[in-house]
């Protein structure tokens, strides 16, 4: 069983001991640490929200009563996404909100994912001290008078969808006027309330759902990558359907298939949706240290600037308000769309894809065609704990310190010339050093990653 504490929120695996799964006592001692935060906050209200895992409806209770029995109202949207969440919590004038959700983790794991007002996820700051309030225990109930209280409003996806149709870069009668045959693997969570929803407001008549029922039982791994989507990639390639859309399990990331039923990338659909934008408005944007050089390319082929963030949507976020990007995501098939919210959402993301691909009036594997083709290789190298990592990773840096190095987050280099690069990052439970690499063949990026891994052994050895 596991139970992972972090600054972002609470994870963990249901069932098992205290202090070793995500167990109801687990569930209600840090839901209590973030309420007595909230209140230190001047917060009153607190939004919650789930997506469809079986352990949701029970894992909601247990979060809603005990923020009730710190004295703070709830809204619960139920069902939800984690995009939804976040742009409800301003909208009620909310102090905070909590997302349950454990995201593309398979079916046994669950989370609480923390939000402040701004419905933005919490900083490492904020993060820190609801954790030592947690450890230390010291929180204190609301007297029977000043109990909060609890309410259900469940339209919110519906108040989403309006939205991402009124944004003025959708344009939803050149999507209903393409005529697109669509299908959609929502991994039976609740994307299979959203996107369905979505299209059909958008004018998309001929839809076809696979895993569309929000009952919690994936059907397959839920994190959108290639391998998970043989079925819709199958069916899509029989020559029925424009294009397939695949979400996770709380609708923040998007996977798109295309008409040949070859993926179209996940590191791709930041840079199709930034392509499109940054075709209507100039400006900046920046993606997280490990996503595609693509990204680099299209910003600089179109007059702006591009920025990297160390790993993790909050750090995204970040750096794009500092930069004021006017784009900006993460390489997994997250985008975030700032004048509309500073969170990765994948509805927002659908809507301005198919405007995109209407407008260009091509297929989507013709569309994918225009764009820089970059291949990542994911790899990792276990090391004993006997070694120092940082050490490991200083050296390797001085090592390469001829080419553009970053260490904002581990080791980045980037080998300009040769249009390719490579990130080292280290694991913060475990001795792993986790290297990603990137080049424009699939070959010459894994040969960079084992080159890398070489150099790491020899240090080792010498060490």
């Amino acid at each position: 069983m596991t139970l992972i504490k972090s600054i972002s929120g609470i994870r963990g695996t249901i069932g098992g001991k205290p202090g070793d799964a995500l167990t109801p006592l687990d569930v209600v001692k840090f839901s209590a640490a973030y309420g007595t935060w909230i209140k230190g906050q001047k917060g009153k209200k607190v939004i919650i929200g789930r997506d469809a895992r079986i352990s949701g409806e029970m894992v909601s209770q247990l979060v809603s009563a005990t923020l009730q029995g710190m004295g703070l109202d709830v809204i619960d949207l139920g069902l939800s996404t984690t995009p939804t969440v976040e742009m409800a919590v301003p909208k009620e004038k909310a102090g905070g909100g909590i997302i349950l959700t454990a995201s593309h983790n398979p079916i046994q794991w669950n989370a609480l994912k923390l939000l402040n007002s701004k419905g933005e996820f919490i900083s490492a700051e904020d993060g820190a001290a609801i954790l030592k309030i947690a450890e230390e225990g010291n929180v204190a109930f609301a007297q029977v008078e000043q109990l909060g209280t609890y309410e259900q409003k469940k339209d919110y996806i519906k108040k989403h969808i309006a939205l991402v149709k009124k944004y003025p870069l959708v344009d939803a009668k050149a999507i209903k006027k393409a005529n697109f045959k669509i299908a959609v693997d929502a991994v039976n969570s609740t994307g299979g309330i959203a996107i369905p929803e979505l299209l059909e407001a958008l004018g998309v008549k001929k839809v076809k759902k696979l895993y569309c029922k929000p009952n919690g039982k994936f059907p397959h791994n839920p994190e959108p990558l290639p391998e998970h989507l043989k079925e819709i990639s199958a069916l899509i390639k029989k020559g029925k359907y424009d294009l397939g859309i695949v979400v996770d399990p709380d609708v923040d990331r998007l996977a798109l298939i295309q008409e040949d039923g070859k993926p179209f990338g996940e590191e791709y659909t930041l840079v199709a949706v930034a392509d499109y934008i940054l075709s209507k408005k100039k400006g900046n944007t920046v993606s997280n240290l490990s996503s595609s050089r693509a990204l680099r390319d299209v910003t600089e082929n179109a007059g702006g600037k591009y920025y990297a963030a160390a790993v993790g949507e909050v750090n995204v976020v970040n750096e794009m308000k500092k930069v004021k990007a006017v784009i900006g995501g993460e390489g997994n098939g997250g985008i975030i769309v700032p004048d509309f919210h500073y969170g990765r959402d994948a509805l927002i993301g659908v809507a301005l894809f198919l405007t995109h691909l209407a407008k260009s009036g091509k297929k989507v594997s013709k569309l994918r065609s225009t764009y820089p083709s970059y291949f990542i290789s994911k790899n990792k190298i276990e090391l004993t704990a006997d070694l120092n990592v940082d050490d490991i990773l200083e050296q390797i840096k001085s090592k390469y310190q001829s080419e553009k190095v970053n260490t904002i987050d581990g080791v980045k280099i980037d080998f300009e010339k040769e249009k390719e690069w490579v990130h080292l990052r280290k694991s913060n439970t475990e001795p792993i050093i986790r290297i990603y690499a990137e080049s424009q063949s699939e070959k010459k990026a894994d040969q960079l990653a084992q080159q890398i891994i070489k150099d790491i052994k020899l240090i080792t050895v010498k060490s």
